[in-house]
């Protein structure tokens, strides 16, 4: 073996480990915490309130077509809670009367492989208001991106939209299909 073959078997050789290594971090996938989401985001959400979930199990039609459009900050505390701040319009007609409500606090959890789980509520623990959104979400490996779909929303009886026909109990469960996208939110250039 001459002289100038060795160095040319040690870059083969850590190489092979480099690429060894990187193959087996990949193949474990992004590993994902609660603590992966800290600090604030900016969310936004489109989709619609298709009517009710009866007291029969089934969807019931509202009686007009219900879209929503929000933006929202949610400040995540690395521990699975966080506040929220939204403005937004349903059916073209502003919430909160256009202004921003920042009445509401929630509960998430995200998983080892990036999925998870965000529990939206209106008003103070003190004196919640009965409006509660459950979000699934997909949070990015370096936490700067969550995607989300809302599972379920329930409501007080009274703030059910009217339906064609059926009824709903108290709390009233609507019938949404609402997709989220979060970003984080960078503050002079750091995260």
């Amino acid at each position: 073996m001459n002289v100038k073959s060795k160095p040319s078997i040690c870059v083969t050789a850590m190489a092979t480990v480099l690429l060894w290594w990187s193959g087996s971090a990949l193949a474990n996938g992004p590993t994902c915490s609660t603590e992966t989401l800290k600090g604030p985001y900016g969310f936004s959400a489109q989709g619609e309130i298709l009517g009710i979930i009866g007291t029969d199990g089934l969807v019931h039609y509202a009686k007009s077509r219900l879209l929503i459009n929000d933006v929202a900050i949610v400040d995540f505390d690395g521990r699975g809670n966080f506040t929220r701040n939204d403005a937004g319009n349903i059916g073209g007609l502003p919430k909160s009367n256009g202004a921003f409500n920042n009445v509401q606090f929630g509960t998430y959890k995200v998983n080892s492989d990036c999925t998870g789980t965000m529990v939206i509520n209106y008003g103070t623990k003190a004196a919640p208001a009965g409006v509660t959104l459950t979000v699934q979400i997909a949070v990015s490996g370096d936490g700067t991106v969550v995607m989300g779909e809302m599972s379920s929303e329930t409501v007080p009886f009274a703030a059910a939209p009217p339906t064609v026909d059926g009824t709903c109990g108290n709390p009233c469960s609507e019938a949404v299909q609402i997709g989220f996208e979060g970003k984080k939110v960078l503050v002079y250039g750091f995260r």
